[in-house]
């Protein structure tokens, strides 16, 4: 007998339940514990984080369209394009791509948030100060406003200064861990490995029963190219900059052997050595190496920024001042790059009469054509390029400052069919793209793309011979206007073309008889002269 989804979730559920019964019967948190949480939150707990989550989950489910389509949100125009767009840099750093996307985020925000929140209290800690004496040390102003208040301006800044499109909630996990760790460094390190553990156990309860089978999959980048590593290591170093201010204001600081170790055990654990450059033409370089070096000098800066001391050594600067204008400095290095591609504007959003538009959206196919996501002049550094090529399905809009690649020519090669999902505040549209296409024997392959419910054609391939000949003759497979033709040629002398025969049908061209025939679960076209019978097309397969 197999159990239902609920009842294996709902089983999980009881035995965490048991086990936390435990750990309060032997431990008795009401007590120490109780105490310990309720002397910097109010009631003891974390009202900011409840507030920033639920706003969050609030933005995927309503702005996004979640709550009708959770699987397949609306992305596109919630990336942050351009500071033109204000739609999307207002929203990507709360918008998410999709459910896996979202639920690594907060479960993470779940775990780290708490710390950073305890670290800065709802309850003021400078002496001479009243709970209520303010509006600034309200306990209540403090949890539901200063706090959610906060976490929106990391996360615009974290949009603002985001070098490319990215969305996520990332750059605030981020920051909430890099103030974090500049207080309890061992705390949040234990913090990162529970939200691993609270990642998996909602994967557990979200789907108890995984069934898998071995499978080809389509081409895509490494796993470390699809990271946005400028947008997460920027939002680190905010959160310790702030981290680093409350810490002055209240004249404590953490052991500097801990801090340096937790930092440097984050930055790599966490991916922020991950540097890298995408060349175009589906290549990527990986600057691992001194990714690992700038991770070990940025533990090291905040380290003396955190606990060295206020001694002068060169006039009025000290140690401490120094370290702590180099992590500014660095901050500054990374968000500076962003602010010049996100004030440069699509000057070729339009993708000519063929592509199919929707509202202010245009959508098409094209290869080698310049990547005008990447591209805000040709500039070259280290070896690379900013001037790359891209191929695959190209989606634009020119009122919103959108360029992107939505699908690469191997992931349509590969899938054969894909959708792009585009849309706005209160409306969306899912326009399908299909690829068709003929290898012709011994050549590479002939293929058309279509978009849109007309199936308009927007691309064809150049044509392709077989190298197969008939008495001379030779056969070419030639695509245009979503139809496939058969040209028999003899030299240079073109003898007679035809359209591809239909299912159980015959057609001439050029003194060859074309026949349609299914060989081993795939659709072939044999050419015929006298006894002579070859294959010189066969139907491109998809998914394999």
């Amino acid at each position: 007998m197999v159990l239902p989804s609920w009842a294996l979730g709902g089983s999980l559920v009881f035995v965490f339940a048991i086990a936390l019964g435990a750990v309060v019967y032997l431990d008795r948190p009401g007590g120490r514990w109780g105490r310990r949480v309720r002397s910097r939150l109010l009631l003891g707990i974390p009202w900011g984080t409840l507030v920033s989550i639920i706003f969050v989950l609030s933005v995927y489910l309503f702005l996004q369209d979640g709550l009708s389509n959770w699987s397949d949100p609306l992305v596109i125009p919630y990336r942050s394009w351009s500071y033109f767009y204000p739609t999307g840099w207002l929203t990507s750093g709360f918008a998410h791509a999709s459910p896996g996307h979202i639920i690594g985020n907060l479960t993470s925000a779940i775990v780290l948030a708490p710390i950073a929140e305890y670290a800065w209290g709802h309850f003021p800690d400078e002496r001479g100060t009243q709970s209520f004496g303010s509006w600034q040390t309200n306990p209540w102003i403090r949890a539901f406003l200063v706090f959610p208040a906060v976490v929106l301006l990391v996360g615009l800044a974290t949009s603002l200064f985001a070098l490319g499109p990215v969305i996520g909630f990332s750059g605030v996990v981020f920051a909430f861990a890099g103030f974090a760790i500049v207080h309890y460094p061992i705390v949040t390190i234990v913090g990162i490995l529970v939200s691993r553990v609270a990642g998996t156990v909602l994967q557990g309860l979200l789907d108890p029963i995984v069934v898998a089978t071995t499978s080809p999959s389509a081409p895509s980048a490494p796993s470390w190219a699809t990271i946005a590593i400028q947008g997460h290591a920027l939002g680190f170093l905010l959160g310790i900059v702030l981290g680093l201010f409350v810490l002055y204001r209240r004249d404590r600081r953490p052991n500097a052997a801990r801090l340096l170790g937790a930092t440097v055990i984050f930055g790599v654990v966490q991916g922020l050595h991950l540097v890298y450059w995408f060349r175009g033409g589906g290549e990527y370089v990986l600057f691992r190496g001194p990714g690992v070096a700038l991770v070990v000098i940025l533990a090291l800066l905040v380290t003396l920024a955190v606990t060295a001391s206020e001694r002068r050594f060169v006039r009025s600067t000290t140690r401490r001042g120094v370290a702590l204008t180099l992590v500014i400095l660095a901050v500054a290095a990374l968000a500076g790059p962003a602010i010049i591609p996100n004030l440069a504007v699509v000057e070729n959003a339009d993708l000519g009469e063929d592509a199919v538009t929707v509202e202010d959206y245009q959508i098409t196919y094209d290869e080698e054509v310049l990547n005008e996501m990447v591209y805000v002049g040709e500039i070259e550094l280290f070896g690379e390029s900013t001037a790359v090529n891209t191929s695959g399905v190209i989606v634009t809009s020119e009122d919103r400052e959108i360029w992107m690649t939505h699908t690469s020519k191997q992931g349509l090669e590969f899938r054969g069919s894909t959708e792009v999902k585009v849309g706005g505040p209160g409306w969306s549209e899912t326009v399908p793209v299909e690829r068709t296409g003929w290898t012709p024997t011994g050549n590479e392959s002939v293929y058309q793309v279509a978009v849109g419910e007309e199936e308009r054609s927007v691309f064809a391939s150049e044509e392709k011979r077989a190298s197969p000949r008939i008495d001379g003759r030779s056969v070419s497979v030639v695509p245009g206007d979503g139809e496939f033709t058969l040209v028999v040629a003899e030299g240079d002398n073109e003898l007679g073309r035809t359209e591809l025969p239909a299912e159980n049908e015959t057609v001439d061209a050029g003194g060859l008889t074309f026949e349609r025939d299914q060989a081993a679960d795939r659709t072939v076209i044999v050419a015929e002269r006298g006894d002579t019978s070859v294959e010189v097309a066969r139907a491109e397969r998809h998914g394999f």
